[in-house]
């Protein structure tokens, strides 16, 4: 039997995008086959306790160095992101202190910031959930295949991203667009909170359903949560908010488009008076 030939690098990264990796999360490539560097000469006493090494078993993998100081517990770090959005007084503050925040894990991962785009004085502020892997290539929200349909979505009201203004309620991309833990999303929600509050829109739209379920306190699933107008409290006022599809989820599910017109047609309605 004629063996199979072994795939070329091409066909090994082919294989890999469609398996959802799309990323890698060290710097350099790592051998877990190589045995690590020999230890320093340990004192006698202390050589004596250590077990010797099975014959013909492997050693351990080296471990991968942590990229700076590991994040502090969820518990500590959503109380220290509370209290740091509460004293940013501006957009551009805002976006330095979650430059310079350690308190998300997906800080360590991501490849940038992705803060937001738009018209901060737009009446109109819509929040996704997540970057994907175009927006973490160039640092900006809803830049891909869902963000082109995004802006189909806009013009189809006659609005584009010079007046509105988006964003996600988390700023760093997830490893392989993985859907964000519930410790994560709190940690990120003050933030996003306070950027609502500094934008102060008229209308707050939510893409999806974790947005809506973050931001507008939904608890059933888009379908029966999208095209009801609720109350966002800012802080400084109630605006008014509507959940909506995802516009990645309309890719995948053409057939609701129709609904997200409706929706479109509500969020227009509004916004001429």
């Amino acid at each position: 039997m004629t063996p199979e030939p072994l795939p070329d690098v091409r066909q090994l990264l082919a294989f890999y995008l469609e398996a959802g990796v799309d990323c890698a999360l060290a710097d350099e490539p790592i051998n877990r086959l190589v045995e690590p560097e020999p230890m320093p000469a340990a004192a006698p006493s202390v050589a004596r306790q250590a077990a010797a090494p099975q014959a013909g078993r492997l050693s351990a993998p080296a471990i991968i160095p942590p990229r700076g100081e590991p994040p502090p517990p969820p518990d500590a770090a959503i109380a220290s992101a509370r209290e740091a959005a509460r004293t940013a007084p501006t957009l551009e503050a805002l976006r330095d202190l979650l430059e310079t925040f350690d308190g998300c894990a997906l800080k360590r991962t991501a490849s940038r910031l992705v803060f937001a785009d738009g018209n901060p004085q737009a009446r109109i502020m819509l929040v996704g959930e997540a970057p994907g892997r175009d927006e973490d290539i160039e640092g900006l929200p809803f830049v891909g295949r869902s963000g082109k349909l995004l802006d189909r979505m806009l013009a189809a009201i006659a609005l584009d991203r010079s007046k509105v203004y988006i964003a996600n309620v988390i700023p760093w991309r997830p490893p392989g667009n993985r859907t964000p833990t519930p410790q994560e999303t709190q940690i990120c929600l003050p933030f996003i909170r306070r950027q609502i509050e500094l934008v102060d829109p008229d209308v707050l739209v939510t893409l999806g359903n974790p947005s809506s379920q973050a931001l507008l306190g939904t608890s059933e699933g888009i379908m029966r949560a999208r095209g009801k107008w609720r109350d966002y409290d800012t802080g400084k006022r109630t605006i008014r908010g509507i959940a909506t599809f995802h516009p990645a989820y309309l890719l995948r599910s053409p057939s609701y488009k129709r609904l997200s017109w409706q929706d479109l047609r509500a969020i227009a309605k509004v916004i001429a008076v």
